[in-house]
């Protein structure tokens, strides 16, 4: 018995656990908020820029802690209507924003063109602000996200070189999200996703004034020209711009 013992602890000695410590004051949102559904896009190859983006090791959602606090008070409460949030993206690490640039910049990356931006030319992406310098996602307290109906329906499968389907297109007919209608798919860098347009739908622009609704209830404020992006009012790194990977948990 004492021999399996000393073998059990040198087994531990030289084989350490390794657990991936996140900085101070940031959380998986899994262990705040377990029942939010996580559709993390940049983490594979179905974004504008068609594959995996830097700094994106884990299909995981990581913001502060009092972020995913929020996030957890707008689940339950939308719980209760049989509904749920589904995020896209959280905590976007300053690689990727620097990789957004960079594949900006390269006029033959335009593999996505046809869902993504359709009526955006890729050089003026930039100027229309459509991609920054700076993203307030590296602040850990910027959420991308949707409402999504309980029971959840089943959502489409990406598969690299499918047909492509403009994020403006009829909710029928683009890309099998199972969101509720908002109006455009996720990420449509196109004028029909500011948040306040009234050229989509009336079911859309309910969907969207619910989804505002919900998220102000709980200390968010909406960002005007995307209408699945919200940062909470008083984020504790307001000046603070992380570079660290998103790795599994």
């Amino acid at each position: 018995m004492k021999a399996r013992q000393l073998f059990i602890l040198i087994s531990t000695l030289t084989f350490p656990i390794l657990i991936y410590a996140l900085p101070k004051g940031f959380v998986y949102l899994n262990d705040v908020a377990p029942s939010v559904l996580q559709d993390i896009r940049y983490a594979g190859y179905h974004n504008f820029t068609g594959r995996p983006v830097k700094g994106y090791r884990a299909k995981e959602c990581i913001l502060t802690k009092p972020a995913a606090d929020a996030l957890a008070k707008v689940q339950a409460a939308l719980l209760q209507s049989d509904l749920s949030l589904k995020v896209y993206d959280c905590y976007r690490p300053q690689r990727a924003v620097n990789d957004f640039i960079a594949w900006s910049h390269n006029p033959k990356l335009t593999k996505m063109k046809a869902e993504f931006y359709p009526r955006v030319a890729k050089n003026k992406l930039f100027a229309q602000g459509y991609i920054a310098k700076k993203s307030g996602h590296s602040r850990g307290s910027t959420v991308d996200l949707t409402i999504v109906p309980v029971p959840t329906r089943q959502q489409a499968n990406y598969y690299r070189g499918q047909t492509l389907v403009s994020c403006t297109a009829a909710y029928h007919e683009r890309f099998a999200d199972n969101s509720i209608d908002m109006g455009t798919g996720y990420d449509c860098l196109d004028p029909l996703s500011y948040g306040y347009t009234p050229r989509v739908s009336l079911v859309a622009y309910q969907n969207r004034k619910l989804l505002r609704h919900i998220m102000q209830k709980y200390g968010f404020m909406p960002y005007k020209n995307e209408w699945w992006h919200f940062t909470l009012r008083r984020e504790p790194y307001p000046e603070t711009y992380f570079n660290f990977p998103i790795k599994p948990e």
